[in-house]
């Protein structure tokens, strides 16, 4: 089972909303992807599980880890957080 009780926040300032359709990503969110994705592959890897795992617990598909883990703005934010939950991170603002 993966740990549980960490909790991961990003370290700037909450940059508001991004809306759907919107092209662009700044600075400020694609650092936060990369970094909220880099935590999600060290916690994977310290729970010893495959990415395939880690899919087939969040409930979405191999792919879409691939791109949590490597910071990428399109899997949805569901899928980010159900990825986060799965090995025992929790996400919100600071």
């Amino acid at each position: 089972m993966p740990p549980r009780g960490r909790h991961w926040a990003p370290e700037h300032e909450p940059i508001g909303r991004i809306l759907p359709g919107e092209e662009a990503v700044d600075e400020p969110a694609r650092d936060a992807l990369a970094a909220l994705g880099a935590a999600i592959r060290a916690a994977r890897k310290d729970a010893g599980i495959t990415q395939a795992t880690l899919a087939e617990l969040a409930g979405t598909s191999e792919r879409t880890v691939r791109d949590i883990e490597r910071g990428s703005p399109s899997p949805s934010i569901g899928s980010v957080v159900a990825a986060a939950r799965a090995v025992g991170l929790t996400v919100g603002a600071s």
